[in-house]
């Protein structure tokens, strides 16, 4: 016995499955580890200077302003459009950049990106009003 919550993104007036539905975690995190690993190839090969050392905290902004060009430009990255995501404001339309910058400073912070929602939204993605779906 419990309470019945219906499927995740029914709040958002999502449908259950399919396109337009709530990205599930897997391919969240699958997206994420792309997006980190083509930024970690980034920084170390062209901001690093050969310094394995230097190389994360030159990804951490790489991949902010990568996460801020693309997210505020095309609605995803290149991890998430691999994996056929995107990141949309609640309302359906595209997010807009002052969203997408606050989006990406919480993501960057990374414990507001670990606290989820019954929807399996992010707090990022809570408190930016957005939202990932599947396209």
């Amino acid at each position: 016995m419990g309470v019945e919550f219906g499927h995740r993104g029914q709040r958002l007036g999502l449908p259950e499955e399919g396109p337009g539905s709530i990205a599930r975690p897997g391919r969240r995190f699958a997206a994420l580890f792309i997006d980190w690993a083509l930024c970690m190839i980034i920084a170390y090969g062209l901001l690093s200077g050969g310094r394995p050392e230097q190389a994360s905290n030159w990804a951490l902004v790489v991949f902010a302003v990568l996460s801020i060009l693309t997210v505020g430009t095309v609605g995803f990255t290149p991890g998430k459009r691999l994996l056929g995501l995107r990141v949309i404001a609640e309302d359906g339309a595209r997010i807009s950049l002052p969203r997408v910058m606050l989006r990406t400073v919480l993501l960057v912070v990374v414990i507001p990106a670990v606290i989820w929602d019954r929807d399996g939204r992010g707090l990022h993605d809570r408190l930016s009003r957005s939202v990932q779906v599947r396209i």
